[in-house]
């Protein structure tokens, strides 16, 4: 069983914590920002933790993991490892929706394990968890890596992560940093901003 000091280390050797002024995906803004690719980078980290992950699922019965692009494909494919099991990931089409495509499909019955790295507002899961109930699918669960809500976010099925820690962020009109102007905003994420 991995130790919350081993994972705070593999995050600190990784480079994934960043401070500074950040916009993130959800549109708010933050301090802190989380990039948990770079523990992609390397099997030796991604390995310890999406293992660490799959074990809390591992008596759930997951035919399939599935997590949104692009933060979660190759950790998708890490937590299956894990637990043994299929996996793909969901994608935008060109109206920005998720969608499953490249032959990918949910069977009727299925059991699902959504996987996202980071999860803040859990938008990206939702919208990959109401596409797995639209074809059928049962979703036993939704890991991640880092769950920044401390605990806070209700998806209304479990959801567990390696590491919970809250992380402060605040509407751009009551951001903090915006309002020191000593700071600028970066935007660190792949996804546009709606």
């Amino acid at each position: 069983m991995i130790t919350q000091e081993r994972i705070l280390e593999i995050l600190k050797e990784a480079g994934v914590l960043l401070e500074g002024h950040f916009l993130l995906t959800s549109g708010r803004h933050s301090n802190k920002y989380l990039q948990c690719a770079k523990v992609f980078r390397n099997t030796k980290y991604s390995e310890e933790l999406c293992s660490a992950l799959a074990e809390q699922f591992r008596n759930d019965g997951v035919e399939v993991v599935i997590g949104p692009a692009m933060g979660a494909v190759q950790m998708a494919y890490e937590v299956s490892r894990g637990l043994h099991c299929e996996n793909f990931f969901a994608e935008r089409d060109q109206d920005g929706k998720m969608c499953l495509r490249r032959g990918f499909e949910v069977q009727p019955g299925q059991k699902v394990l959504l996987v996202e790295d980071v999860v803040t507002t859990g938008g990206s899961v939702r919208e990959v968890l109401e596409l797995v109930k639209a074809a059928g699918g049962d979703v036993v669960g939704i890991g991640s890596i880092v769950d920044r809500t401390g605990g806070k976010i209700d998806f209304g099925v479990p959801f567990k992560a390696v590491i919970s820690m809250e992380v402060e962020s605040y509407e751009p009109s009551e951001c903090p940093l915006c309002k020191e102007g000593k700071i600028p905003v970066i935007k660190p994420g792949s996804r546009k901003i709606k």
